[in-house]
């Protein structure tokens, strides 16, 4: 039985991305060797913590062969490392509190810029030039009061991120499933915060899985605020798994149109793989290599 099932997975991982399932890392590896490559339109990268499991060195290791050149959502004891692997991170964190506790509340303020402050030159150094930073929970805070607070603190450190050359990314969350309560929700929302700030080093981080979740129109919404977006992340709806046929998004059509826009930055996949995770991940970089 045991037999027969990884056979089975197997002939399936080879019909969806034209490579075998191996069993060992270095099987992968190998394996993703002689996969076809890739179109060149579209810079690839990855979220580090969808592939924990996976020692940080082996998935450098696997992402420069499967034809991605950066693992993002890293942090500077790792970006050393990018760099041995000719990798680089295209949005780094390594500042503020997290998704919880973020700029809409006046109370962190002091905090969140004297962290975002000591980031900006790390990064520079590293050759990195965006950063992630999240809007807080509203904990009953207005809309509106959550804008005004927003724009006072990330206005703060407007200065410094031009000098370093850094752009400050806000993620665009779903507060339906993953994320309850998180205020920088909808596209609109985040867009005001831009348009408020005035600043072409803020933009908006657009994850593709979390936005379907709370407003669809994915493609439309893409192409009319495009010019406040300056990186995006994939994940399959419903579930955040593989970007394959199993769920409701077609990926092809959206990378269509967000090249369409002119866009030059990184597609990051961050979907939380149920199979081979490598395997899975060449399937998502092939699905997306428009």
């Amino acid at each position: 039985m045991k037999s027969s099932r990884r056979d089975m997975v197997k002939k399936m991982a080879g019909l969806a991305v034209g490579l075998p399932m191996a069993d060992s890392l270095q099987q992968r590896l190998d394996a993703s060797d002689q996969a076809t490559g890739l179109k060149g339109r579209v810079n690839h990268s990855v979220c580090r913590w969808c592939y924990s499991k996976i020692e940080f060195e082996d998935l450098c290791k696997a992402a420069k062969d499967i034809g991605l050149s950066s693992i993002e959502l890293t942090g500077p004891e790792e970006w050393p490392i990018l760099k041995k692997y000719g990798l680089t991170s295209a949005m780094p964190w390594g500042a503020g509190k997290g998704i919880v506790d973020g700029f809409n509340d006046l109370k962190l303020h002091d905090e969140l810029v004297a962290s975002y402050e000591a980031i900006f030159p790390k990064l520079a150094a590293a050759g990195l030039d965006k950063v992630i930073c999240f809007s807080g929970n509203r904990r009953g805070m207005s809309d509106e009061q959550g804008l005004e607070n927003c724009a006072i603190g990330l206005k703060r450190l407007m200065s410094s991120a031009e000098k370093h050359k850094i752009t400050m990314s806000m993620e665009l969350l779903n507060s339906k499933v993953n994320h309850p309560d998180y205020m920088c929700d909808h596209t609109n929302w985040g867009v005001e915060l831009c348009k408020r700030i005035g600043s072409e080093n803020f933009k908006l981080l657009y994850d593709i899985y979390h936005m379907q979740i709370m407003e669809g129109d994915v493609i439309r919404t893409i192409q009319d605020n495009h010019q406040y977006i300056n990186h995006y992340h994939t994940g399959g709806v419903p579930g955040r798994n593989e970007i394959d046929d199993s769920q409701e998004l077609y990926y092809p059509a959206i990378m269509k149109a967000i090249l369409a826009t002119g866009y030059k930055g990184y597609l990051g996949q961050e979907f939380i793989p149920k199979r081979d995770p490598l395997v899975s991940l060449k399937e998502g970089v092939i699905i997306c290599d428009v």
